[in-house]
């Protein structure tokens, strides 16, 4: 469990694990606690538990709190933008 809190960062990639969004492209926005996190790209942008996602390797630059524009933008320069 440990190397995933590493992973869980402002700007990391990941894949949404559970839901109706289940496969879809998700960028973490902001971290709430040590259980949650708040996402935007490819889904809606809501709060999500973190055991719902996995981190890819992948990262996009951009601000803690970035508009759901500006991580699409990010998504879309990183060629990860469906």
């Amino acid at each position: 469990m440990g190397e995933k809190m590493a992973a869980i960062e402002v700007g990391r990639v990941c894949i949404k694990t559970m839901g109706r969004e289940a496969g879809k492209i998700c960028v973490i926005v902001d971290v709430i606690d040590k259980n949650f996190v708040l996402i935007d790209g490819n889904v809606k942008r809501r709060r999500c538990n973190i055991k719902h996602i996995e981190p890819t390797e992948k990262k996009v630059d951009i601000k803690k709190g970035a508009s759901t524009e500006e991580v699409k933008l990010a998504l879309d320069a990183a060629g990860l933008l469906k």
